[in-house]
C-alpha cells in the first residue's frame, strides 16, 4: 500500500481513510500536526497509488492494513478510521493486540444504510450508483439532495470524479457484509468517537450502537459539521486526536453525556 508520512514526532498516527477517499483524506490534519506527532496516512487497497487487493474479500485487505501498520517501527500506534475506515481500522484492531494504544472513529457507521445496501443488493442497483457517483450529473444532483448533511462550501461526491468506480463498488459489497457490531465489543482499547452535528441520522444512529458494545468509549458531537469532519471541523478534530492541552474542557459540552440522551 502507498503510505504517505507527515512530521517526525514520537507519537505514531494511522490514518485509514473512507470511501471513496485516499491518503489526501488526511492533509488538512496534517496541516496542524504537533510537534510531538507522526501520521501515517495510506491509500487502502485500490485507491490512489496502491494496487487493487489480491482478492476481493475483507479479510485480504486487513491483511495488508495489518503488514503496513507492522511495517512502522512503533511500540505504540493510535488508529484513525475515518468513515468506512473505521471498520477496516476495528478488523485490523483485532489482529494488533499489543500494538494498538487507542483507537479513533470519524463519522463511522456500525452499519450500511438501507440508500448504501440498495447500490448492492438490488437488480438495478449497480446501474444506480454508477448514475448517482459516476455520471458528472448524478453527483451535483446527490451533492444538492445531501446539503443538509455538509457545510455549503463542501462536497460531499466530489473525491468520486477521480476514483476507480470498480474499486469503489466493491468496497460497498463487501462492507455490506460485515455481520453486525457485536464482534468488536472485546476491543478494550481507549476510543473516541467524534461525529459532525449535521451528519447523517444513520450515523448519529449509530454512535448511540458503537456505546453499547463500549460504554467506556468517548462521543464527541462536532459544532456545525456535517459528515466530512476532517475538513469542515479541522480544529475541534485535531484537539481530540493529537488530545491538544483543554480539548476536554472545550468540548465537554457536546460529549458522550449528549448522545446517551438524545436519542
Amino acid at each position: 500500500m502507498h503510505i504517505e508520512r507527515y512530521g517526525s514526532g514520537p507519537g505514531i498516527y494511522w490514518g485509514l481513510h473512507g470511501w471513496s477517499g485516499d491518503h489526501t483524506t488526511f492533509a488538512p490534519l496534517a496541516e496542524r500536526l504537533p510537534a510531538s506527532a507522526t501520521l501515517y496516512s495510506v491509500d487502502l487497497p485500490g485507491y490512489g497509488r496502491s494496487p487493487a487487493p489480491r482478492r476481493w474479500d475483507l479479510t485480504a485487505i486487513t491483511d495488508e492494513v495489518v503488514s503496513a501498520v507492522r511495517s512502522v517501527e512503533a511500540t505504540e500506534v493510535t488508529l484513525v478510521g475515518n468513515c468506512s475506515g473505521a471498520i477496516l481500522g476495528l478488523l485490523a484492531a483485532e489482529r494488533l493486540q499489543g500494538r494498538i494504544g487507542r483507537l479513533v472513529l470519524i463519522d463511522p457507521f456500525a452499519y450500511v444504510p438501507w440508500y448504501f445496501r440498495l447500490f448492492v443488493e438490488t437488480s438495478f442497483g449497480k446501474y444506480a450508483y454508477y448514475s448517482a457517483f459516476a455520471n458528472p450529473i448524478g453527483r451535483w444532483l446527490t451533492n444538492w439532495s445531501l446539503r443538509g448533511h455538509r457545510q455549503p462550501e463542501t462536497d460531499l461526491t466530489e473525491s468520486f470524479a477521480s476514483i476507480n468506480h470498480e474499486v469503489s463498488y466493491q468496497y460497498l459489497a463487501l462492507l455490506a457484509r460485515v455481520e453486525g457490531i457485536v464482534q468488536f465489543s472485546g476491543l478494550g482499547l481507549p476510543i473516541d468517537i467524534a461525529y459532525g452535528e449535521r451528519t447523517f441520522g444513520a450515523v448519529k444512529d449509530s454512535v448511540l450502537r458503537w456505546q453499547s458494545i463500549w460504554p467506556h468509549a468517548r462521543c464527541w458531537e462536532l459544532a456545525g459539521a456535517g459528515h466530512l469532519p476532517i475538513k469542515e471541523a479541522t480544529g475541534q478534530l485535531s484537539r481530540i486526536i493529537f488530545e491538544e492541552p483543554g480539548a476536554r474542557e472545550q468540548l465537554a459540552a457536546r460529549s458522550h453525556s449528549w448522545s446517551l440522551t438524545k436519542g
